[in-house]
């Protein structure tokens, strides 16, 4: 009798026997899907944080070139002696006519020396010798041309009466108009470890245009130093002002304001002219700039006998040149000398 094996076969239903596998596939989509899109989701970002940064340094970029430099300029003045005329004491070094000074030094033994400068136009500038033994710079500040050069000493002191010691006519070509207005001189005196030329370093240090630098520096003289009422009743004729002086005693008279400021102004390569002259029928001293965005601007910084003013910087930026005055009145000022 023969045996047969019986095959059984066991069935599930497709519901469940799959079930499994469909789910398993499933979780695997879902998490590809999840980590396809966090993937995009972080480039996204990537992409997004790139740009900022970008832009962050580009702007930054664009801020630093817009910023001007505030590392000074002083431009000292030097007697090199490549060009010197001599007589009696009386050194005259014309080696730096292009740059637009002389320097002298007198070396006599007169108690009273004066040294006339004719320009080109035939004004006449007398400046007292103050100091002897030292060069000491005097601006050619009326442009290129023929100067006369006089130096005069006292024949009778207490009569006021003068010889003239040493007489010289040089013809002047200057390097460009800012020259005379860069450069230090007897009425701007300044050398790059002076304490004027430090403190214009830190007030220009954030300023954007040569306007900006005009301002800080009106605003930090005017607050920084008072106006010496008694020094102004008994100053002498042939006063000469010194900067760091007027810094260290924090009072002055309107020469010296216009001489810390000019020298300030100047040590920053702002071309700068300190004026002498007449408001109304007072004697004054003011400030005319030429700063890089609009030019020359005149009278940018005045003194009415009573307050100093600062122009308006954006009327001058917006106007410019000679028309350009914000004063507190309608005050008429006539230009004697400028240095």
């Amino acid at each position: 009798m023969s045996m047969r094996r019986e095959k059984r076969y066991l069935f599930f239903p497709m519901g469940i026997s799959f079930l499994p596998v469909i789910f398993v596939t499933l979780c695997l989509a879902v998490l590809g899907t999840l980590t396809l899109s966090g993937a995009l989701r972080d480039h996204s970002y990537s992409v997004k944080a790139a740009e900022k940064t970008k832009q962050y340094y580009t702007e930054a970029a664009k801020e630093q070139r817009q910023r001007r430099e505030a590392k000074a300029k002083a431009l000292v003045p030097a007697a090199d002696g490549t060009e010197v005329y001599y007589v009696d004491g009386i050194s005259l070094d014309a080696s730096h006519t292009a740059d637009g000074y002389v320097m002298l030094n007198y070396n006599g033994s007169s108690p009273k020396v004066k040294l006339q400068v004719r320009t080109p136009e035939g004004t006449l500038y007398t400046y007292s010798i103050t100091e002897y033994g030292n060069y000491t710079a005097y601006p050619l500040s009326a442009g290129s041309g023929a100067y006369e050069f006089i130096v005069y000493e006292a024949v009778s002191a207490e009569n006021d009466l003068y010889a003239a010691a040493m007489a010289k006519r040089i013809f002047v070509q200057l390097a460009n108009e800012f020259m005379p207005f860069l450069y230090a001189n007897c009425y701007a005196d300044f050398d790059t470890g002076s304490v004027c030329v430090g403190k214009g370093e830190e007030l220009a240090e954030g300023c954007n245009s040569d306007l900006d630098v005009v301002g800080a520096v009106y605003a930090y003289v005017t607050k920084s130093i008072s106006y010496d009422h008694k020094k102004a009743e008994t100053v002498r004729p042939g006063y000469v002002p010194n900067p760091d002086d007027t810094l260290a005693s924090g009072a002055g008279i309107c020469f010296d304001y216009a001489s810390l400021m000019a020298s300030m102004l100047r040590s920053q390569g702002i071309p700068t002219r300190l004026e002498v002259g007449y408001m109304e029928n007072i004697y004054h001293a003011w400030l005319s700039c030429y700063v890089s965005e609009t030019g020359w601007v005149e009278k940018i910084i005045a003194f009415d006998g009573k307050n100093w003013t600062l122009m308006d910087p954006t009327t001058a930026a917006a106007s410019g040149t000679q028309t350009v005055m914000k004063l507190q009145k309608k005050n008429k000022y006539t230009v004697k000398y400028f240095y």
